[in-house]
């Protein structure tokens, strides 16, 4: 289901991308099968990993990427174009094949988590779309786990539609933050298109609009006995808000054989008030009434109040989480690896001044290296066919430190990547979103190490290759050096 089910977005393209698949269709180079592979270099907020998302909807993109008569009218008009491609593009599916991690892994900087091999027109063209999507979701997704981790068990909602930048990003924003661990989101339509719980109390104008707080909060509870949350701070929070809500639980919800289910607290000191509050409710009889808490949080001011005794037993989280206030930018690239050449894909790399944007070129296998208690040790690139017996020590080479001599012992493998499409059509069973989000949780609780989870000065997880691919990365460097 798309948001939009008459939406095309197709033509989620950049001009420069179909300009060049325009150039190689003049050229008759347009069906050259190339390998082009999706990496990132920096986790945000300095974090120890990432977390893959975004992939269902890549993959809904391709299978459904075609262009309408208005946008071939368009592509016309930009005067750019010659007609025959044009013509192509009217009759055009997708016909690469894609091999990914699946949604929802743990992943880390400079591996490839998806790997598109394709005729060059269609490599080419998906980029932006490939792209806007695994960025996004990726980087909620990864600024939600962390605020879950901050929250200690507690739960984590989303409440961020209103501060997304649009639209999309406040359904798929709430998608990604259901992968990384949110209970739920109050955004309805993501509720409705991806089967996300709903979660929601009150707002302060429901309050303000009744002659008084005890009347809204009557009404409130009398329409939904089940639903009990009151807004407390619309006035003050300890004078009259947590009074009165005590009152309407034992003058209007107990009657009803009803609890009240929780206060909500959004604004002042979080910590203070919600000490205070729950020495009132406990006082009242009111032990099992939650305590909720939201304005302006993330990770590091849910750490502080924890750090500080308050009393809160979850977090609606809203701008900090739906735009990833404090680093908003994931970084993931896209970058061509290979070209098939006489049947054989020959590898290319990107040189650069800055080392970081040197890529890890051609054809290749990504594997995760897992210790006998299950924890991943490290990642390992090895070339296509190479086929690594982890049965025996295996020496790999670390490309930060070259000159160390160092095997894998005791190990176990697993390729990362699967097919995901073959010929523009989907393979493989789709997954869930609660299955999705369930990876993730396993992958945290099971195979990360607790130390590359931590806030500050996470554990640096290796990224390994295999000395045969090594020595092609550093013979093409070698090689692209005598041509400068």
């Amino acid at each position: 289901m798309t948001q939009f089910d008459k939406r095309n977005i197709s033509m989620l393209i950049d001009l420069y991308e179909i300009m060049m698949a325009n150039g190689y269709f003049v050229n008759h180079e347009e069906n050259t099968e190339v390998i082009f592979d999706v990496f990132y270099r920096k986790n945000p907020d300095g974090a120890g990993f990432a977390i893959y998302a975004g992939l269902e909807q890549v993959l809904d993109y391709l299978e459904n990427l075609h262009f309408d008569d208005d946008d071939i009218a368009y592509l016309r008009n930009l005067n750019c174009f010659n007609e025959d491609f044009l013509n192509v593009l009217k009759h055009y599916h997708f016909r690469g094949t894609v091999f990914s991690m699946p949604e929802g892994t743990i992943m880390y900087p400079y591996e490839p988590v998806m790997t598109v091999k394709a005729p060059l027109l269609d490599a080419q063209i998906i980029e932006t779309a490939v792209l806007t999507q695994i960025n996004h979701q990726s980087l909620i997704a990864t600024k939600t786990q962390r605020i879950v981790n901050a929250a200690q068990g507690r739960s984590v909602a989303d409440f961020g539609a209103r501060r997304a930048h649009n639209v999309d990003s406040a359904v798929y924003g709430a998608r990604a933050a259901y992968i990384g661990g949110a209970t739920g989101s109050a955004t309805l339509l993501a509720g409705k298109m991806f089967n996300i719980p709903a979660s929601g109390t009150m707002a302060h104008s429901f309050v303000m609009f009744h002659k008084d707080e005890f009347t809204a909060f009557k009404l409130f509870a009398e329409l939904y006995p089940d639903r009990s949350v009151l807004l407390v701070d619309t006035y003050d929070v300890l004078a009259s808000g947590i009074p009165n809500a005590i009152r309407v639980a034992h003058e209007v919800l107990e009657p009803m054989g009803k609890r009240l289910q929780g206060i909500r607290i959004d604004s002042g000191d979080l910590a203070y008030l919600s000490k205070e509050a729950r020495r009132m409710l406990d006082a009242a009889g009111l032990q099992d009434c939650k305590i909720v808490a939201s304005n302006s949080l993330d990770e590091y001011t849910i750490r502080s109040l924890l750090d500080q005794g308050g009393c809160i037993d979850s977090f609606g989280v809203g701008e900090r989480l739906i735009t990833a206030k404090s680093d908003p930018v994931f970084g993931a690239v896209y970058k061509l690896a290979a070209v098939k050449e006489n049947g054989v894909f020959v590898p290319k790399i990107k040189i650069s001044e800055n080392a970081e944007k040197i890529t890890n070129p051609g054809e290749k296998r990504l594997w995760r290296l897992y210790n006998e208690t299950g924890h991943a040790v490290a990642d390992l690139i090895t070339l296509a066919d190479e086929e690594p017996d982890f049965t025996k020590p295996y020496a790999y080479i670390d490309p930060r430190k070259p000159w160390k001599r160092s095997s894998f012992v005791g190990c176990t493998g697993k390729q990362l990547q699967r097919p995901v499409m073959v010929d523009g059509k989907r393979v493989g069973r789709k997954y869930s979103l609660d299955e999705i989000r369930s990876y993730v949780a396993y992958q945290l609780k099971n195979e990360i190490w607790p130390e590359e989870q931590r806030f500050e000065n996470p554990h640096h997880h290796f990224l390994d290759m295999s000395p045969a691919y090594y020595q092609m990365k550093m013979d093409l460097l070698e090689k692209a050096q005598n041509f400068r």
